[in-house]
């Protein structure tokens, strides 16, 4: 009989027997496959497969999900929201009425003045959106693209605004928004990750919390895959352990937690069945994923992969990888790239990023698009924040190149999977400090994305401590305008 409590740490004796029994058990699954009366692989029911996939609230418009996430902030005034006026005042104070309720990270507000932006803006495509000409590929895109001018967040520093955008909270240890959609809608894949994670941002503030699952099982966390050689290490077995000898200990591990989650009924047992089991699967699918020399000359070249430059080379690399994961059906695919934090040297700075990334981002949705990809793939592009219509002046400074970070206002778009593309949503004021017209928070923009997914934002929950949580919190409005 066994009296061990639930959750309560084994002790010595307990630990020795559990071992014993493991050893126990991979020695009869060996005698068990030799007569034939071993299961391929263990039976994950609808009822235990933390990734089986799920029933929406409603009709989805979009399957997957390809997000941009350009670390340390975009400058939406020289982007994506051409101010003339900003120029024309380039070199005056802040005005009253904004500088009593401004906050900065680093502006000296007294001496602070108005900094127009050096590019130019052009209204392209059938639609006559505006683009920075940083973004000349981009701007070959607009009429796919809904452009909202009017973004707004909570906070002015990195890390809890990218918190804000990745959970929609400030606080670290909530569980991400592709947390959140394989919690509500489970994997369409299952030989890779539902939730994989393109990372060019070495030094991201947060790490891996990004793509934590928080309090949500693990099963639904982010899964970095390597943008650089192989997308995965360490696939291959040890030397002298074949396929079918590996797979017999994964059924006999596999059976002692199923047996353990008798007891416990611990959601963490199923995570870590389902984990190995997707490991394993990946041994064949990671290798043919990164083959991209399947892909013709003219789409590596279109996506940029015959650029000299390692960091845009790379980059255009994870573009085109994401394009084969949607393809294999992933749910969420998070590309980060940095670093857009110009508080000095913004036109090298923006200049630089733009170069690395407009090119194959617009080969991405293009691509998708011929492929008939696009009408159920969401793409979308943001920061955490943007960056301010005034000059950093930061104190021992001597000259001001840059723009302080600007959580009031700032751009981001979405394309593809059911979203009305060739329109901007929202407008700021005529220097691009406050949204004046249609202002969309982080938790509207969520709200919208999960709409998109056949998911109901206020029904998608999950209790935790006593309470039941959900990825908008007490807020968030669907933006209506933002669907086809």
């Amino acid at each position: 009989m066994n009296d061990q409590t639930p959750g309560r740490p084994a002790d010595r004796r307990e630990f020795l027997a559990s071992g014993f029994r493991g050893i126990s058990a991979l020695a009869l699954a060996t005698l068990l496959a030799e007569e034939g009366l071993l299961a391929a692989e263990p039976d994950l029911s609808l009822d235990t497969d933390p990734l089986h996939p799920k029933p929406t609230h409603f009709t989805p418009k979009a399957r997957n999900c390809i997000f941009f996430l350009m670390a340390g902030g975009p400058s939406h005034v020289d982007l994506f929201d051409p101010k003339p006026e900003l120029n024309r005042l380039e070199g005056q104070a802040i005005p009253e009425s904004i500088l009593k309720d401004a906050q900065f990270a680093f502006v000296q507000k007294e001496t602070a003045r108005l900094v127009g932006s050096p590019f130019r803006f052009k209204k392209q495509g059938q639609s006559g959106i505006e683009f920075s000409d940083l973004l000349p590929h981009l701007a070959t895109c607009v009429d796919d693209i809904a452009l909202v001018r009017s973004m707004h967040t909570d906070t002015f520093n990195h890390r809890p605004a990218l918190n804000m955008m990745n959970t929609g909270f400030t606080r670290i240890g909530r569980p991400t928004l592709g947390s959140w959609l394989l919690q509500g809608l489970g994997s369409a894949s299952r030989n890779l990750p539902g939730y994989v994670v393109l990372n060019h941002a070495e030094g991201l503030d947060g790490g891996s919390s990004n793509w934590s699952s928080g309090f949500l099982p693990s099963s639904y966390q982010g899964v970095p895959l390597r943008t650089k050689g192989p997308t995965v290490l360490n696939l291959d077995n040890p030397a002298g352990l074949s396929a079918s000898a590996h797979r017999l200990g994964l059924n006999a591990t596999a059976r002692l937690n199923q047996e353990r989650y008798g007891h416990s009924v611990d959601p963490e047992i199923l995570s870590r069945i389902a984990s190995y089991e997707q490991a394993f699967r990946m041994q064949s699918a990671a290798p043919e994923l990164n083959e991209l020399a399947a892909e013709s000359p003219q789409t590596l070249a279109a996506y940029g992969l015959n650029r000299t430059d390692p960091l845009a080379k790379s980059f255009s690399r994870s573009c085109l990888l994401a394009r084969r994961l949607v393809e294999r059906g992933v749910r969420f695919i998070q590309v980060y790239h940095e670093d857009w934090d110009a508080h000095f040297k913004l036109v090298d700075n923006h200049t630089r990023n733009c170069q690395v990334v407009d090119q194959p981002i617009a080969a991405l949705l293009k691509d998708l698009k011929q492929r008939g990809l696009l009408e159920s793939t969401l793409v979308v592009f943001a920061g955490e924040f943007g960056r301010t219509p005034v000059g950093e002046n930061r104190a021992q400074r001597t000259t001001v190149t840059g723009r302080d970070h600007h959580p009031s206002a700032f751009s981001a778009w979405m394309a593809g999977g059911g979203v009305k593309g060739g329109q901007v949503i929202g407008k700021t004021d005529e220097i691009g400090w406050n949204p004046i017209e249609d202002p969309v928070h982080i938790n509207d923009f969520h709200a919208s994305i999960l709409h998109l997914f056949g998911l109901d934002h206020k029904r998608l929950t999950y209790r935790f401590q006593g309470r039941d949580f959900r990825l908008t919190d007490v807020g968030g409005r669907v933006v209506d305008k933002l669907f086809a």
